[in-house]
């Protein structure tokens, strides 16, 4: 008998190409679990600084989280592999201008940081 999987690409790490790619990096922002210390949580909006220090590269993000019963949360963090990590989180002058338009475009996370 032949198995389903027959005569499909596999990554490395053994996962089916078609089967574990979201269509758009909207629906993955949206769909992406957070773990906070009230329990896990969504991420329902993000805005994504990146920035440099030398020859350092990260991104300061901002995120809206809502737990499952629905509990907001904003969480201030920064990243180097798309992952949040806890830590310290400085914005230059530029920055906040730069977090000040992203927020425009998310109206839930500028509603819950500027009610």
């Amino acid at each position: 008998m032949a198995s389903a999987w027959a005569g499909k690409v596999r990554h490395t790490s053994g996962t089916v190409r078609s089967r574990s790619r979201a269509p758009a990096q909207t629906t993955v922002l949206r769909m992406r679990p957070a773990a906070t210390p009230w329990g896990p949580a969504t991420v329902v909006e993000q805005v994504s600084l990146p920035q440099r220090a030398g020859d350092k590269r990260f991104a300061s993000i901002v995120q809206l989280l809502e737990t499952a019963k629905g509990e907001l949360l904003v969480r201030f963090a920064y990243t180097t592999s798309g992952t949040a990590r806890r830590g310290p989180v400085t914005l230059r002058a530029s920055d906040l201008e730069r977090l000040r338009a992203g927020l425009a475009e998310r109206p839930r996370l500028k509603e819950a940081l500027m009610p």
